[in-house]
């Protein structure tokens, strides 16, 4: 996956009518609560080999498994086939998602995503602490 020049603001208007609205109010909370870094498109194959568009908020670099440099996003937001994932990619700097499965509603959570159908499935008050967490420990 690579950044593009692909507007976010267009990526959440080809959404179907059913799922803008949701993806555009976690897009507005997941800025204000991210500002002052970028929030930049995403587009490729994702690790688990599919096709993928994220928006991506704040840089981030680590170190991956082959001692390579990679360059990634603090914050993403997309939505799947079939349900709404936002990725908080602060695990390493010991930000455990799981910890907050119980507080954060009717969602699956896995090392560094949660995915949930609905903006009603999600506790708001929840996902808006953990990424202000996600925040202060990714810089």
């Amino acid at each position: 996956m690579q950044k593009t020049k692909t507007n976010p603001n267009d990526y959440i208007a080809s959404l179907t009518e059913d799922k803008r609205e949701d993806i555009k109010k976690l897009d507005e909370l997941i800025s204000k609560v991210m500002a002052g870094k970028s929030r930049v498109m995403w587009e490729g194959v994702f690790w688990s080999g599919s096709e993928q568009k994220i928006i991506g908020y704040g840089d981030l670099t680590y170190i991956n498994s082959k001692k390579e440099n990679v360059e990634w996003f603090m914050v993403g937001l997309t939505l799947q086939k079939n349900y709404i994932s936002v990725y908080v990619n602060a695990v390493n700097k010991k930000l455990n998602l799981v910890e907050y499965k119980d507080k954060l509603g009717k969602v699956k959570v896995g090392r560094s995503s949660i995915g949930f159908n609905s903006l009603s499935d999600i506790n708001i008050e929840v996902l808006e602490e953990l990424i202000k967490k996600a925040k202060e420990l990714t810089g």
